[in-house]
């Protein structure tokens, strides 16, 4: 679970999406200050953004949920659970539940979070919410075929195992030394920190299963979804970032029809809200500075 910060009002609720999936979502921070939503990657949860909540929760309202199939909601009992739509659905649901009619945030999706921005571009209901959006180690398209987490040069041989390794059926069982490097050459960057390791390592393990959301990202195709975000947008990788590499991110700036620029953290791996939880904030926090201008009212209370 996130970080409850000291004095920092904090409540759990249970939002239903679109169709009848049930969704864990936590609002922390003082009701009336300005909205951020965040929506975390694949084998991830809220716990991603602990760092960020601590921060951002001082003088912001922190909205932040668990994927379907991932922390503490449900694991979908069928596959057809599983797409972009439910994606765009369970965001929609979740700002619904949480902002005040006529209020706007600053939405952040880290990975399969963004993806999630790209996949809800076309809602009504988020785009009349999103003030600006911050596209965090992510990509819209080619996600396996691009990928280096093997070393093998780029071709079908290293798609196909890509797709296998990434889509494996079995759980990852507990975190082992083992389990902790081959994490950290996947996901992170060289340099990073023994304990933001083991931070990444808790939570991806944490999760029961992964094939469900593998298959939707193993064809993901969201570049009509880049187009439709027509609210201001940062896009943020790290120069490390194996599961995203940077031509994504720079795919991204380029399509963008209002692009806010490019953050490059360089030696940062995919996990950059872990990895380098200062500059994501700060971009964050600088985007609600900036793009929240309506005064926010009373917060909707959840299902």
């Amino acid at each position: 679970m996130s970080p409850r910060p000291a004095a920092v009002p904090y409540r759990e609720l249970t939002v239903v999406s679109a169709d009848g999936s049930r969704l864990h979502v936590e609002v922390h921070g003082a009701e009336g200050a300005p909205a951020i939503v965040l929506s975390h990657g694949w084998t991830c949860s809220t716990r991603f953004w602990a760092a960020q909540i601590a921060d951002l929760a001082r003088d912001h309202r922190v909205i932040a949920y668990d994927q379907r199939g991932h922390g503490a909601s449900p694991v979908p009992a069928t596959y057809a659970a599983y797409s972009t739509r439910a994606l765009a659905d369970d965001l929609e649901a979740v700002a619904a539940a949480t902002l005040a009619p006529g209020e706007q945030a600053v939405f952040a999706g880290h990975s399969m979070g963004g993806m999630t921005l790209m996949a809800a571009a076309d809602r009504p209901g988020f785009r009349e919410r999103a003030a600006a959006v911050l596209l965090c180690s992510t990509g819209p398209a080619d996600l396996v075929a691009e990928a280096t987490v093997l070393p093998l040069r780029p071709g079908r041989a290293r798609t196909w195992l890509t797709a296998r390794v990434l889509g494996a059926r079995a759980p990852l069982g507990p975190v082992t030394a083992i389990s902790r490097k081959i994490l950290k050459y996947g996901t992170m960057g060289p340099g990073s920190a023994p304990d933001r390791v083991d931070a990444c390592a808790r939570i991806v393990h944490g999760l029961p299963a992964r094939i469900g959301w593998s298959k939707v990202l193993e064809t993901l195709d969201l570049r009509a979804g880049v187009r439709a975000l027509t609210m201001p947008a940062a896009v943020l990788v790290g120069t490390a970032d194996r599961l995203t590499p940077p031509p994504h991110a720079r795919a991204l700036a380029e399509a963008l029809p209002h692009p806010l620029g490019l953050t490059e953290l360089t030696g940062q791996g995919h996990m950059t809200p872990i990895e380098a939880p200062e500059a994501v904030t700060a971009r964050i926090r600088e985007l609600a500075a900036t793009y929240i201008t309506t005064g926010n009212t009373q917060v909707k209370e959840g299902a």
